[in-house]
């Protein structure tokens, strides 16, 4: 069975960072693009940032670049969003999802999903 979960969320006071991961189990993920997505309470859900299944290729958003990398672990089946200088307006749900083809912005090109991990960002 097909799954991804994300980990690392939680409460973060603005100018901080957090780090999360996204695991697949059952299957290997290094064959993949992999994006990160985000959904705000009463917004749609937004591209963030994704990456290439061999790691070569990212592809950012313009709210995510400078403060957000996205990075991979093929040894490990991992892949990692590293965030910084968090602000409150980043407080969402974040989901990483899965694509054996390119890697894109919109989210009907991905496959398989988490189910999400809150991040909320305090003052």
């Amino acid at each position: 069975q097909v799954q991804l979960a994300e980990y690392g969320g939680g409460l973060v006071q603005a100018g901080g960072s957090l780090r999360l991961s996204c695991a697949a189990s059952g299957w290997t993920l290094s064959s993949y693009g992999v994006g990160w997505f985000r959904q705000a309470p009463g917004k749609d859900r937004e591209f963030l940032v994704a990456v290439a299944w061999n790691g070569d290729y990212t592809l950012y958003a313009d709210s995510a670049k400078g403060r957000f990398t996205i990075s991979r672990d093929s040894a490990k089946n991992m892949v990692y969003l590293q965030m910084n200088s968090l602000k409150l307006i980043d407080t969402a749900v974040y989901y990483c999802a899965a694509t054996p083809g390119g890697i894109r912005k919109e989210s009907a090109y991905y496959n398989y999903w988490g189910q999400g991990t809150q991040v909320t960002v305090s003052s």
